[in-house]
């Protein structure tokens, strides 16, 4: 093995780590805690650091990213001995059983897996793998429908019992089953299955028969779970208990927040309960705050769109806005930017509704109307915090408009959000709010208008012939696309023959979807001098939307397109995402 010192620098070498990191795992002890502190780090390729780590340990390494794992190869680690130490077994042939695993010096991990080969008189072969590996490995144990079922099958038992109890009049009636192993092992499942498939949303829905648990995966939902409507009360009971809701309150919303160690990892969970007709329904959003906040360029951002967003980070003051509907991802965008302001001489100060991911070294606040402490409330007092950046969750009201103009107008960079279709209508809707033209041409720097868009999945990704009539629309909307635009990208098409699209087929690791992940497509609207003068003399709505248009800002759907061309998404997406 090579020193620490020898490591950093392969490392540095290799360019996966820059200056700033290098200072900072030279500071770190432990060659272990180096690998470690890395494979935390979004903002580095984790593949790549398996790779390293692997040659460090005299490993070989392996991606089982799409690895079929035959069933019965898979169990003969268990379940729960594979969660414990990290590792699978994924192969067996005569000779040997080869397991991969994360953490090449837990030696009780690898004696695990030794005592099963001697058993079947077989070596064993270690290969290191990253945590996206391990991740999508350990999902073909034995599936969501299967593990639920056995745990449905005690709780359907202990129901009819209950049920019987009552009828001979025992105390002890049919919600008792909450404090059953069954059902919490039953919403274990559920929850832990949401987290793995990477779903934003858990939806649990009770129907005149039946319950249905959906999943919100890349944005659709998806129908995971049928279970019987007599589980249903209790489900929601034990995710209240977990949540700290009240389990007596039927009659009215409850709101509740909780944090559940799911894979070794901390994941936050917004809990939201609604009386319905008979039953409550629940939806759990999910907030990976172990991954933190991912860059503008994860997100999609781009050549000419990136480069505005980036003059206009740079920029000591001003108001950097972000609009589009719910679920648009503008929050998302507001972190990555925190991200790169971040920095050991800036106070940032946030305001947020909830707060979703946690960055260290920035001071999160989280409003609570039911005490007073609104966005406008709370802005104030962040103003007397000394900050350098405010972030306010969302621009709501005049009082709020008014709030975050003058702190802009005062010397600080503030970043929020609004709710407007395009990157234009921020300009209305403020003046609506009460926003004097002149304070706004002094204040706003850029308004980004952004949608979402389901990435096509790398695995299964392949060239898709799309309608001539769709061909043509794209062709037409290419030719209008700012040239600057389409430079920055790096496109230069002469013809309609040149441009090829892509599609996902569909294959197990992105479960039959063709999709995987989502990204942004955006507009970015630069308030440039000229744009200012426009809005500061008082022109018309329409005068101000022509030099809109006039700057040649790429619209949401030419972003989409040309993301399109790139082989990221698929037409069908852009055309849903971006339609009015």
């Amino acid at each position: 093995m090579i020193s620490k010192k020898e490591l950093i620098q392969k490392l540095q070498d290799s360019k996966l780590i820059d200056e700033k990191k290098v200072k900072e795992l030279t500071k770190i002890s432990k060659i272990e805690d180096i690998f470690e502190n890395l494979s935390q780090d979004v903002m580095i390729d984790a593949e790549r650091v398996a790779q390293f780590k692997a040659e460090h340990y005299g490993l070989e390494y392996i991606d089982l990213g799409g690895s079929d794992i035959d069933k019965e190869t898979i169990n003969l680690l268990p379940h729960d001995l594979s969660e414990t130490y990290q590792m699978v077994i994924f192969d067996e042939d005569k000779k040997a059983l080869k397991v991969g695993l994360m953490d090449p010096t837990d030696l009780k991990a690898r004696e695990a897996v030794e005592f099963i080969a001697r058993q079947k008189n077989l070596k064993s072969i270690f290969y290191l793998i990253s945590k996206k590996s391990f991740s999508l490995a350990i999902k073909q144990y034995s599936a969501l429908k299967a593990e639920v079922k056995q745990a449905l099958d005690v709780a359907e038992g202990r129901i009819q019992e209950k049920e019987k109890q009552a009828e001979e009049g025992v105390d002890e009636a049919v919600g008792g089953v909450v404090k059953s192993a069954p059902i919490s092992k039953m919403v274990d499942v559920i929850i832990k299955h949401g987290v793995e498939m990477k779903a934003s949303d858990i939806h649990i829905e009770p129907f005149t028969a039946q319950t249905r648990v959906r999943y919100r995966i890349d944005g659709v939902l998806r129908t995971q779970l049928l279970l019987p409507k007599a589980v249903h009360a209790s489900i929601v009971s034990r995710i209240k208990v977990i949540s700290n809701l009240k389990i007596d309150e039927t009659r009215i919303p409850q709101d509740g927040r909780v944090r559940l160690k799911i894979n070794k990892q901390n994941v936050d969970f917004r809990v939201s309960t609604l009386p319905l007709y008979e039953q409550e329904k629940v939806v759990m959003r999910i907030l990976d705050t172990s991954s933190g906040a991912i860059s503008l360029e994860q997100l999609g951002f781009s050549g000419r769109n990136a480069e505005i967003i980036q003059n206009n980070i740079d920029k000591p003051h001003g108001t950097f806005l972000v609009t589009g509907p719910t679920g648009s991802g503008k929050s998302t965008t507001l972190y990555a930017v925190l991200n790169l302001l971040n920095k050991e001489g800036i106070n940032i100060v946030t305001l947020e509704d909830p707060v979703e991911y946690y960055l260290k070294g920035v001071n999160q606040s989280q409003v609570n109307p039911e005490v007073g402490l609104t966005f406008a409330a709370g802005l104030r007092s962040i103003l007397r915090q000394d900050p350098d950046i405010v972030m306010v969750g969302e621009i709501r009201d005049s009082e709020t408009a008014e709030l975050a103009i003058h702190a802009a107008l005062t010397g600080h960079f503030v970043l929020s959000t609004l709710h407007t279709n395009d990157s234009f209508g921020a300009i209305p809707r403020l003046f609506d709010m009460g926003v004097e033209p002149f304070l706004l041409t002094s204040t706003l720097n850029v308004v980004i208008a952004q949608r979402l868009v389901r990435k096509i999945c790398d695995k299964c990704k392949e060239e898709f012939k799309i309608p001539e009539k769709m061909i043509d629309l794209v062709w037409e909307e290419y030719n209008k696309t700012p040239k600057e635009n389409l430079e920055s990208e790096g496109f230069a098409l002469k013809s309609k023959e040149e441009m090829k699209f892509y599609h996902g087929k569909g294959c197990k690791h992105c479960n039959k979807s063709g999709y995987a992940g989502r990204l942004a497509v955006a507009e970015v609207l630069d308030m440039t001098d000229d744009l200012k003068k426009e809005i500061a003399s008082g022109a018309s709505l329409e005068k101000i939307r022509q030099e809109v248009l006039a700057k040649k800002m790429a619209t949401l759907q030419q972003d989409g397109f040309i993301k399109c061309l790139k082989g990221l998404t698929t037409i069908e997406d852009v055309m849903r995402a971006t339609k009015e």
